[in-house]
C-alpha cells in the first residue's frame, strides 16, 4: 500500500490555498492536513500534525516564510518546505534556503509540477526552479574560483554522483557497497570541500557541473 503523504498549506491568499487543496485532493498518495495563512499559524499547524512536506508562501503579513521555515525546520527538521512563490529576488531566496528550504518553485509552476516536486520531497530529492539553481550557481562561482569538486577524491566523487542523483545514505551505501558510517564521512567531506551547507546544495553543484545526469 503506498504511503501516503501529509501536506501543509501555508499562503495568506485563501484563493490559492483553495485551488491547491482541491488539486492535492484529487492525488491518492497526498493528505492536505492543514491549511495557514501566515507564518505563526504555519508554525503551529505544523507542531500539531507534523507534516511531510509544507508548502511555504515567502511574503505575508505577519511573520514571513523565510522566518516561519527557518523555526519550523528548528523544530521539526525531518519536514519539508518547499517554497511556493513569485519571488525570485536575491533577499528572498539565499535566506529562504539558508533558513532550511528543501525545494524552490514559482507560483506559475504547473500543478502536476508541484504534486511531482511534494513526491520527490518525500523521497528525499529537491526541486529548484531553473533561475534559482542559476542565482545560487552564480554565487558559488563567485566564492570559489576553482571548482571545489576537483578537491574530491575518487570515492567522494562516486558519493557527489548519488547525492546529486537524490540517493539516500542507505542507497548509496547499498549501491557502492560500504557502510552507513563511511558514507555519512565521504558526505561530510564532500560537502565541506564543495564550501556547501546541505546535500540540497551538493545536488545543485553536482547537476550544474554535469557530475550527475
Amino acid at each position: 500500500m503506498e504511503e501516503i503523504i501529509k501536506v501543509l498549506l501555508v499562503d495568506d491568499h485563501e484563493m490559492v490555498r483553495m485551488g491547491l487543496a482541491a488539486y492535492l485532493s484529487t492525488e491518492p498518495n497526498i493528505e492536505v492536513v492543514g491549511e495557514a495563512s501566515n507564518g505563526e499559524e504555519g508554525i503551529r499547524l505544523a507542531e500539531q500534525f507534523k507534516p511531510d512536506v509544507i508548502l511555504m508562501d515567502l511574503v505575508m503579513a505577519g511573520m514571513d516564510g523565510i522566518e516561519a521555515t527557518r523555526r519550523i525546520r528548528k523544530a521539526q527538521p525531518e519536514s519539508k518546505v518547499i517554497v511556493l512563490t513569485s519571488f525570485i529576488d536575491d533577499e528572498k531566496v539565499y535566506p529562504v534556503i539558508e533558513a532550511g528550504a528543501f525545494s524552490y518553485l514559482l507560483k506559475t509552476s504547473r500543478a502536476p509540477e508541484i504534486v511531482q516536486a511534494i513526491q520527490q520531497a518525500y523521497r528525499g530529492q529537491a526541486v529548484f526552479e531553473s533561475q534559482i539553481t542559476d542565482k545560487i550557481m552564480t554565487r558559488m562561482r563567485g566564492e570559489h574560483l576553482e571548482l571545489p569538486h576537483l578537491q574530491c577524491t575518487p570515492r567522494e566523487m562516486d558519493v557527489l554522483k548519488l547525492i546529486g542523483e537524490g540517493k539516500s545514505n542507505q542507497d548509496i551505501a547499498d549501491e557502492l557497497f560500504i557502510g552507513i558510517k563511511t558514507v555519512k564521512t565521504h558526505v561530510s567531506n564532500v560537502l565541506s570541500k564543495l564550501g556547501v551547507d546541505d546535500r540540497t546544495q551538493a545536488a545543485i553543484y553536482a547537476y550544474k557541473h554535469g557530475i550527475c545526469k
